[in-house]
């Protein structure tokens, strides 16, 4: 069992309590409104994106009831709702908490959790266990309701997906046994599949006390030294080092049917336009959900950090990790013809459901009117520019805060006072700049250019 980390008394900052951050974490959550120009915005926690259709009815009730009626995903895989009234007071908090969406009020906001979204459903391992345990782990851990709302746990099926998003703290799921990543280190400590949860947890609250008096929201923020010192008094307690590059390049889930390695449907799985679902777009996803639901995971949508949509089904997935044993088919005949139906109505819907849709890889922030910040109706404009899918995913971004780009490699599309500024991102590495005037026909052309 893993040992206590040096140093690991609960943290004195109190539930719900001051900390040196209180002040700049602007973060929303479901209690913490954030005022927008389109009205509030609510951004309600879906620990590794899964989420079930009762819950998704839920949600899309709130929606419709205090907001503009849409959901808008995420790139931790969350969901915001937006427009709503000024005068909502706890409305959508109540009906949220009701549905189990808001186990923890103190945590609501640091329960970012992401995970691969096809584990357990493509040959690689379930992280199931995983989540519920960290997400029970993390709402009953008095310090770590002191974590911002910018602070990200990681839970990786092997696949290297999430582990290349740049958590805090990220679980690697590798044969029996799990590593711990904690911030962009190369160094993994390795350890039983069992202990890991528990030692995400307690990696986050070593965080906390490192980062008193720094002003650090998360493990990137601190200062070289006390990175490193944490990194060195983590491993201490965590398990044999290991030297594991982060992968440069996220692997979001293709859009299409997700087959095992054995040849079965297992999933659907779609992108989202500009991860902006409309009332028919959620709940046609929803009743998709429980036409294909199975006893292992129930009537279930997986929201991932690609503002996508995976849903388990139509046949029982492989075994979950930590167990063995082979593989089952539900026993209910002719359920592909049923999926590949099913992806047909979902295309005909508007959502992304093979690589070949000009949405493939188009992203972008809020934009103008609803961010009063930003400098141009960039959503818009990403529509009038969608073409031949490019080579790269492209990104526009309403100013300079480029709120919710992806990482690894993409075109950086950013609205400046001067034009629009187009550049090639590589990690930490930016290409020349280009810019260009206020030209739609220019600047659809400059992007598709870059893309390929």
């Amino acid at each position: 069992m893993l040992a206590a980390m040096p140093d690991s008394a609960p943290s004195p900052l109190s539930v719900g309590g001051p900390s040196p951050r209180d002040g700049g974490d602007a973060c929303p959550g479901t209690l913490r409104l954030h005022r927008a120009d389109d009205g509030a915005l609510a951004r309600v926690r879906v620990p590794g994106g899964v989420l079930s259709a009762d819950r998704a009815d839920t949600l899309l009730a709130v929606a419709g009831r205090f907001g503009d009626g849409e959901l808008h995903l995420t790139s931790r895989g969350n969901v915001q709702l937006r427009g709503l009234d000024a005068e909502c007071g706890g409305g959508p908090a109540e009906l949220l908490g009701a549905a189990g969406l808001l186990p923890s009020a103190a945590h609501e906001r640091a329960r970012n959790i992401v995970a691969s979204p096809l584990a357990g459903l493509d040959g690689s391992p379930s992280v199931s266990g995983w989540l519920s345990e960290l997400d029970g782990l993390v709402c009953g851990s008095a310090a770590a309701a002191a974590l911002s709302g910018r602070f990200l746990f990681a839970l990786d099926a092997g696949r290297g997906d999430v582990d290349a998003l740049g958590a805090d703290v990220t679980l690697i799921a590798e044969g029996g046994d799990c590593l711990l990543r904690v911030g962009a280190a190369d160094e993994v400590f390795r350890l039983p599949a069992a202990d890991g949860p528990r030692a995400a947890l307690l990696a986050a609250e070593a965080f906390l006390r490192a980062a008193r008096g720094s002003g650090a929201w998360r493990v990137k923020d601190l200062p070289d030294d006390v990175r490193a010192a944490l990194v060195r008094t983590i491993g201490t307690a965590a398990g044999p080092t290991a030297h594991r590059p982060r992968p440069r390049a996220p692997k979001a889930p293709e859009p299409g049917l997700v087959t095992a390695p054995h040849g079965t449907t297992t999933a659907i799985s779609v992108g989202v336009p500009l991860g902006r679902l409309a009332p028919a777009q959620w709940r046609l996803l929803t009743e998709t959900a429980r036409r294909f639901g199975n006893e292992r995971y129930g009537n279930e949508l997986r929201l991932t950090p690609w503002r996508g949509i995976v849903i388990p089904g139509p046949f029982e997935p492989l075994e979950p990790f930590g167990q063995s044993g082979p593989s089952r088919q539900s026993g209910q005949s002719g359920q592909s013809g049923h999926a590949a139906e099913a992806l047909d109505a979902l295309a005909a819907a508007g959502l992304i459901t093979g690589p070949d849709s000009p949405w493939t890889g188009v992203g972008a922030c809020i934009g103008h009117p609803g961010c009063a910040k930003s400098l141009s109706d960039v959503r818009a404009e990403a529509g009038a520019a969608v073409g031949p899918v490019g080579r790269l995913p492209v990104y526009w971004s309403g100013c300079e805060r480029r709120c919710g780009h992806p990482h690894g490699e993409w075109i950086d599309v950013v609205v400046t006072p001067d034009g629009h500024r187009i550049s090639h991102v590589r990690g930490e590495h930016r290409d020349p700049r280009a810019a260009v005037r206020d030209n739609p026909a220019e600047l659809a052309a400059a992007v598709a250019a870059a893309r390929a």
